[in-house]
């Protein structure tokens, strides 16, 4: 969408402060010997008490109200009692949800406890890259630059970038144009961010793999080289300058 008004930009602030704030109190919850269910419940209940509904369960009807991805899962994973988390796994959630009409999507990586299992490098890397490509973002910039950006810095740090997930435009719907923000250089995008347009931005920063698969649950996706990857996520305002990043209270460049 493109922020017209105060009124709009106010809503964007109550869903983009509502994901936020739930993703960094499950951030905090999240420990070894809990289930991703309670997990999921605990977060769901976070956006229930703040008046927001679950986007992937109300647009997807996926089988959980937040996409919570444990280790060699990438993203999308479902929530369960069968999955306890441990000391040093990698995990992913990825909160999106709708508010009054609104709709405001974040995500972060992190490790469970201690880092035995050596994943923040990863992490430190999928979080500076999302920092430095919305530094990056203003009114004119071509997507296509910015996906370049994330992959040559991937690179740099000796990762790859996961080519079939996207960042995409949101805003009155979950998913909007423009609908694919890459993490490296689509030179069959020829799309400019807009001022006023309100974009998702998020890194897919991975070990070995560059393709996203399905599994047979339909939802959960890993890497078709397998490996690890991190995902972090901000929704932003595009301006003329420094971007208004929404999501800002996850904290999860802190």
């Amino acid at each position: 969408m493109s922020i017209t008004n105060e009124s709009e930009l106010i809503g964007m602030q109550k869903i983009s402060e509502a994901v936020a704030l739930t993703l960094k109190e499950m951030k905090n919850f999240a420990k070894p010997g809990i289930t991703t269910k309670e997990l999921d419940d605990f977060g769901a209940k976070i956006l229930n008490d703040l008046g927001a509904k679950s986007a992937p369960y109300l647009t997807y009807g996926f089988p959980g109200y937040t996409c919570i991805s444990v280790n060699n899962e990438f993203c999308h994973g479902i929530p369960s009692e069968k999955t306890i988390l441990k000391e040093g796994d990698l995990i992913n959630i990825d909160i999106s949800a709708e508010l009054d009409g609104f709709w405001s999507d974040n995500g972060a990586s992190f490790v469970i406890g201690e880092d035995i299992n050596q994943h923040q490098n990863l992490i430190n890397a999928s979080k500076e890259i999302l920092q430095k490509a919305i530094s990056n973002i203003k009114g004119g910039v071509k997507i296509s630059d910015i996906g370049h950006l994330m992959e040559t810095e991937a690179k740099k740090r000796g990762y790859k970038v996961i080519k079939n997930l996207t960042g995409h435009g949101v805003g009155r719907s979950l998913h909007e144009e423009p609908h694919e923000i890459a993490n490296y250089r689509d030179r069959f995008n020829m799309q400019r961010f807009k001022k006023n347009s309100v974009v998702a931005i998020e890194t897919f920063i991975s070990t070995t793999s560059t393709i996203a698969e399905t599994l047979e649950d339909g939802w959960t996706m890993v890497g078709n080289k397998g490996g690890f990857m991190a995902q972090h996520e901000h929704t932003i305002v595009v301006t003329d300058g420094k971007p208004i990043i929404m999501t800002e209270a996850n904290e999860i460049w802190n």
